[in-house]
């Protein structure tokens, strides 16, 4: 079931940074976000409406300084070509609630040869406990 909220309600919920990034299609900087070096076992959720979205045995250091994964979770994430920017690049969003999320290129690891580089702060992750 698909999470609809307004501008409004986005903003309340979300920190600024979250709500520039995942609502308004913005990029945090490199390094800078808290979940790019974690090593933990766990999921990593959408920050906006919890859906799970990659798990961390998809997880490797691509050097980029944003979070990297070769697959996400089943019909977790939507792909769409993005032409901002005077590139054509891949965007990933959130099937559940259309947040932006990164972008995936042609250029990870075995099994699948895909690099999902998402932003840090539209992820909160989940240990495994």
């Amino acid at each position: 079931m698909k999470v609809s909220k307004s501008e409004q309600e986005w903003k309340k919920q979300l920190s600024p940074e979250a709500f520039s990034v995942c609502r308004q299609h913005g990029t945090e900087a490199p390094f800078s976000g808290e979940l790019y070096d974690n090593k933990e076992d766990g999921v990593y959720k959408c920050v906006c409406c919890g859906a799970p979205l990659f798990e961390s045995e998809t997880k490797f250091d691509s050097g980029t300084g944003w979070p990297s994964y070769y697959e996400g979770v089943e019909d977790a994430i939507t792909e769409n070509r993005d032409m901002a920017h005077g590139m054509v690049r891949t965007e990933v969003t959130c099937s559940k609630c259309d947040a932006h999320l990164g972008h995936v290129f042609e250029d990870g690891p075995e099994p699948t040869g895909l690099r999902y580089c998402i932003n840090s702060v539209c992820l909160e992750f989940e240990p495994i406990k």
